[in-house]
């Protein structure tokens, strides 16, 4: 028999007829995705097994026939809730494309979401699937349409729109200034020390600041935005390694290790799944 990782697969890829929509198609049974987030919504269908994943301090649990909807930079973790794991076919659209959808089938006017990380909806978890067929088959009329049946159809089930919280207090304008700083320093990021003192307050102030703020400490923000910026390089045609070294992972190994725990694939792989060509330097 053969071992358990060698029974994982993973597709990630992107379609012409559905321009702003990550496709996945993936089965893991060891996979640990560490904390993190999506620019895009996850409204991933689970079709065998159980998926566990850590949303808004609470852990939730999705199995066959159910749905994980997980709004735009919302972090959560995920993980095999059962020994076998689980299967399941996902859609990662872009959150204009669900505003659209919602503003034409709902009337919602603004930023929509999901109210709801967990949805028991087989039908909805076929209708994924259907998608992913159809584009696997390069039926770009009927990807399309079953794309915008499946989430109007999950908008009106667990939608609406999405919470906006003004925050203003000093705590979090603390948190924003150390991530424009992150962001700016993404490949040569201070220490914690550093980047307090620079702020005027205690490390330890700054955690629980940038925390409350994000959801993630500065050092995990940190790690999740280097990979969103490699996916961009890569999506540019900028080699793994190369894309490696620009957003600050020492090598390729370590961008690779990040990647998978992320994204659910390799570098290499979400290029060529995604039909990149590489650009010569």
């Amino acid at each position: 028999m053969a071992p358990m990782e060698e029974r994982e697969h993973a597709r990630h890829w992107r379609h012409p007829s559905l321009p702003g929509v990550d496709l996945l198609r993936a089965r893991y049974v060891r996979r640990a995705f560490i904390r993190h987030t999506h620019r895009t919504f996850v409204i991933a269908g689970i079709t065998s097994g159980v998926e566990v994943f850590d949303h808004g301090g609470s852990v939730e649990r999705a199995g066959a026939g159910g749905l994980a909807l997980i709004n735009p930079d919302t972090p959560h973790t995920g993980h095999a809730g059962v020994p076998e794991g689980w299967t399941y076919g996902a859609l990662y659209p872009d959150p204009g494309l669900v505003d659209a959808i919602a503003a034409e089938t709902l009337g919602l006017r603004g930023a929509a979401g999901f109210r709801a990380p967990v949805v028991d909806d087989p039908e909805a978890v076929r209708m994924i699937g259907r998608v992913l067929r159809a584009t696997d088959e390069g039926n770009a009329l009927a990807a399309d349409s079953l794309l915008r049946l499946t989430v109007a159809r999950l908008l009106r089930r667990a939608g609406g729109a999405r919470p906006r919280r003004e925050i203003r207090s000093a705590g979090a304008r603390l948190a924003e200034r150390a991530r424009e700083t992150l962001s700016e320093r993404l490949a040569d990021p201070p220490t914690l020390e550093a980047l307090a003192t620079g702020l005027g307050v205690s490390p330890f102030a700054l955690l629980r600041a940038f925390r409350e703020r994000y959801g993630l400490p500065p050092h995990a923000w940190l790690t999740d935005a280097r990979v969103r910026r490699a996916l961009d390089l890569l999506d540019a045609g900028i080699g793994p390694a190369e894309a490696a070294v620009a957003v600050g992972f020492t090598d390729q190994p370590h961008l690779h290790r990040h990647f998978t725990r992320i994204v659910g694939v390799t570098p290499g792989a979400y290029q060529r799944e995604r039909g990149v060509r590489r650009v010569r330097r």
